[in-house]
């Protein structure tokens, strides 16, 4: 009697162009890695001895000029390792600009076609420094259709949906590998308070609060992580009443806050929320501009605003220690919009308590702001 027949079924998708494609691609960004320094960590001058010292990551050093340099780079290396990009196939990200910029500058790094879906009000600076790195700006008037827009032409082009929102907290090894969390940590070693009380960093993906805040614990550090949110914003609310179905209208800051919470929102890592409103915001990010000598942009006004209460508490209470806060990106994108007189004064903006408050800290170490 016949024994059974096995048989063996195989199905070879290997293409070795493809690999030596993508292979060739990892080179370029990471040789790109490789010739950029790290960022700098600035120490702030508070006007007083307060016990507590701030600093500020100053991630407009980038070659792109932001904090998202670093998520560009983790989403295409992410993307490429997993075979979501190919030779020839479009780029597509919904973004309020500044991830735009960076995903322009990596694509056209490997020599792919970028679009940017982005809300009408983005700033024209941000929508300039897209096109100068090549890459193209679809416009829309609502900002919460940015991610099925983006996904249709995704499909449309054949190209490929990068989808910030959802991969920012996967792309980034949150254990170390130079990620933003490590490099702060490493760069307040010889201080003389080298562990932080308090890490501030505002959330539009949730991906560098996500990495931050796993890495704190991952090494057993004391430090807290402290998320201010925009107003208008759903993050807030939805943390407070452990909520993720929360909406909202979307934040008038760009860059952070968000209708909705992102897939990347990791509130679970997040010690305390603030929620901060729009004027105080810009208060902070032009109040500092005086004793900075620079501009910053209105999320980082956002990160300083929860700074300096965070470090008025801590003196009150005799507590000493440092306070780190992201600064996200420089001013300059910012001069027709959040640091123009009637442009500001257009949002229903009046910044003249919270400037005083900003002031005021900044030249006798009072906070006044709440």
């Amino acid at each position: 009697m016949a024994s059974d027949v096995v048989v063996t079924r195989t199905s070879d998708r290997s293409d070795p162009l493809a690999r030596a494609w993508v292979a060739r691609a990892v080179r370029r960004i990471e040789a790109d890695a490789m010739r950029s320094a790290d960022t700098h960590l600035i120490r702030f001058p508070l006007p007083t001895d307060l016990g507590v010292d701030l600093y500020l990551k100053d991630e407009s050093t980038h070659v792109t000029g932001s904090l998202k340099h670093r998520l560009a780079r983790s989403l295409f290396l992410y993307a490429l390792c997993n075979g979501w990009l190919g030779e020839g196939r479009p780029v597509i990200e919904s973004s309020s600009g500044s991830t735009a910029v960076s995903e322009a500058y990596f694509a056209r790094l490997i020599g792919l076609p970028f679009i940017a879906v982005m809300p009408e009000r983005t700033s024209v600076e941000k929508i300039a420094l897209i096109e100068r790195q090549g890459g193209r700006c679809h416009l829309v008037a609502d900002p919460t259709t940015i991610y099925d827009v983006s996904r249709q032409l995704a499909e449309e082009t054949g190209g490929h949906y990068m989808d910030q929102f959802t991969h920012a907290e996967r792309a980034t090894d949150w254990r170390g590998n130079n990620n933003i969390a490590e490099s702060i940590f490493a760069q307040m070693s010889l201080e003389e308070h080298p562990i932080p009380e308090w890490i501030v960093i505002a959330a539009g993906t949730g991906g560098t609060s996500a990495t931050i805040g796993r890495f704190v614990r991952y090494r057993g550090h004391k430090t807290r992580l402290c998320v201010p949110d925009p107003e208008n914003s759903a993050f807030f609310d939805a943390w407070c009443d452990s909520n993720p179905t929360q909406r909202a209208v979307g934040s008038r800051i760009e860059g952070i806050g968000r209708p909705r919470v992102e897939p990347s929102f990791v509130g679970q890592v997040i010690d305390r929320m603030v929620s901060v409103p729009d004027a105080c915001s810009v208060a902070a990010m032009r109040g500092v501009q005086e004793v900075l000598g620079r501009k910053v942009g209105p999320s980082t006004g956002t990160n300083l605003w929860a700074a300096f209460g965070l470090v008025d508490q801590m003196a009150r209470a005799g507590r000493q220690g440092s306070v780190v806060a992201l600064l996200c990106d420089g001013g300059e994108r910012y001069e027709k919009t959040y640091y123009d007189d009637q442009w500001v004064a257009a949002q229903g903006w009046d910044l003249t308590d919270p400037l005083e408050s900003v002031r005021t800290f900044l030249h006798s170490g009072a906070w006044t702001g709440r």
